[in-house]
């Protein structure tokens, strides 16, 4: 175990929690290679395989697309291409969002702990909402959320803050008094903007970077370590 809080003090007990998707609650990576292989296939180009989409997811289906067609992390496809790739990985990602995904280890622990506390708890994902919610509710998690912010519902998506005031609106909350648990320096920047203190699972897609480098106010191995960390 690795836990890492930046203050030794415990983090201040939040009315609000805020929960990423992917590579925080769910690791999506399997289906999400699987219909990047089958894009690619139908393009008559190479596959990419899963390691290399690992490195890649975090900024929403449209970048991941971009990414798969210049093979690598930055970098524009030509256009033509692209407008050709990206309905082709829908239709498949349509029909693939949860048959490989799974919920991380711990994480329905700490949703279940989280309901004792009493917070209020909502999703916010830079995923688009059809793909965003059969996927949180064929994995047993969409009851747990007051509200699912997804990232075609928003006129910026995270590390812009507007998703978590958003959220912090809509539930009537203060952003000072909220947390964002997240996996990547998307979200460790959108919390930061927000005003919310930031907790980043240690095992997510950060485009291999470590997320400790970004500062968070605390890392965890496990989502399920939350109750240790915090002063409830």
């Amino acid at each position: 175990m690795d836990t890492k809080v930046i203050d030794a003090a415990k983090l201040k007990r939040p009315e609000m929690v805020l929960i990423d998707v992917d590579g925080t609650l769910v690791d999506s990576v399997p289906d999400l290679a699987w219909c990047v292989d089958a894009m690619m296939r139908e393009l008559g180009m190479p596959e990419r395989g899963e390691k290399r989409v690992r490195h890649w997811v975090g900024n929403g289906v449209e970048r991941l697309v971009q990414r798969a067609l210049v093979n690598q992390l930055d970098g524009e496809p030509e256009q033509s291409l692209y407008e050709k790739a990206l309905p082709i990985f829908r239709d498949f990602y349509s029909e693939n969002t949860s048959k490989r995904s799974c919920l991380y280890d711990g994480v329905k622990e700490a949703l279940d702990f989280l309901k004792t506390t009493g917070v209020r708890m909502g999703c916010v994902t830079n995923k688009a909402s059809q793909f965003t919610l059969p996927l949180l509710e064929d994995l047993g998690v969409r009851d747990y959320f007051e509200i699912v912010i997804c990232g075609d519902e928003v006129e910026r998506k995270k590390p812009d803050p507007l998703p978590l005031l958003m959220a912090a609106e809509k539930l009537d909350t203060q952003p000072q008094s909220s947390m964002m648990l997240g996996d990547s320096m998307s979200d460790v920047n959108a919390a930061r903007a927000a005003e919310f203190q930031i907790v980043c699972m240690s095992y997510g897609y950060n485009h291999g970077e470590d997320i400790r480098d970004y500062d968070p106010d605390a890392v965890i191995d496990s989502m399920d370590e939350i109750r240790d960390i915090v002063d409830w």
